[in-house]
């Protein structure tokens, strides 16, 4: 499951920080968020499609170690994404 790439762009514009951003960690958690909402919807049809499980938990953890990287890194930054986000509330 990977987004589709209209979608993808659009969530790149939206939190990119310079011209050519797609690295950025800001970048990387919100397609990571986006990434993870479409799965979950996939795993609420499909039950019993524990790869799909399996692979939405590891995208949790990787957005999990990339939001401490950031929180760590630059606290501003991090308030204004997890506010953009909706992530903790």
């Amino acid at each position: 499951m990977s987004i589709n790439l209209a979608n993808k762009n659009e969530v790149i514009e939206k939190h990119k920080r310079a011209e050519n951003d797609t690295g950025s960690p800001e970048v990387q958690i919100a397609l990571l968020t986006q990434k993870i909402i479409e799965l979950t919807e996939h795993l609420k049809v499909n039950k019993k499609d524990f790869q799909g499980k399996r692979g939405l938990l590891m995208l949790v953890g990787k957005r999990k170690r990339l939001i401490a990287y950031l929180k760590n890194k630059d606290i501003k930054r991090y308030r204004e994404l997890i506010k953009i986000l909706g992530l903790r509330k």
